[in-house]
């Protein structure tokens, strides 16, 4: 397998300037990355609030602005552009010091940091569905484009967790 060749058959699509319309495995795809991306962020506007973790207040802002909010725009952008009704929206959760809640009845940073952890796993697997499940090059593209800033932003955030030693693992395995 030569790989100029592989990318060779992966841009040529791009370069005749015809696409077929998105088929139905497509647009289902695209509109639940869409709904679960922005519900994803909700909850982590919501963890912003209560953190006391300044790093993880920082990752927090470094997801929601570097990571999701490019990702929901891009993919209701492109959504709009082909026609494609979006899917209904909750209003942004305001900023603001809530940490007065009652101890007990929010979560910890340790269940924010796991929590953000699992969600950003979620939105990868579910990246490579798309992107696997996708007739359009332009369409498998950006999928890889959102998995890819997914698993940039993971490193960082695993980093993170083995520090604060929140990192869910394991037991290990001995036969």
């Amino acid at each position: 397998m030569n790989l100029f060749d592989v990318f060779k058959d992966a841009i040529k699509p791009f370069l005749d300037g015809e696409k077929p319309p998105l088929n139905v495995g497509e647009v289902m795809n695209l509109w639940f990355y869409s709904t679960a991306t922005e519900q994803t962020m909700r909850g982590e506007q919501v963890s912003y609030n209560i953190v006391q973790n300044e790093e993880l207040k920082e990752l927090l802002r470094v997801v929601i602005d570097d990571v999701h909010g490019p990702i929901l725009e891009e993919v209701n952008g492109f959504l709009r552009a082909e026609g494609i009704p979006l899917p209904s929206t909750t209003p942004d959760k305001p900023i603001g010091d809530f940490r007065s809640i009652p101890e007990g009845s929010y979560l910890s940073d340790e269940e924010v940091g796991n929590l953000l952890s699992f969600n950003i796993v979620l939105g990868m697997n579910y990246a490579c569905r798309g992107m696997t499940e996708a007739v359009r090059p332009d369409v498998a593209a950006m999928f890889v484009k959102f998995q890819m800033k997914k698993m940039t932003y993971a490193v960082s955030l695993r980093e993170f967790l083995m520090r604060q030693g929140w990192l869910k693992v394991p037991p290990y395995y001995k036969p």
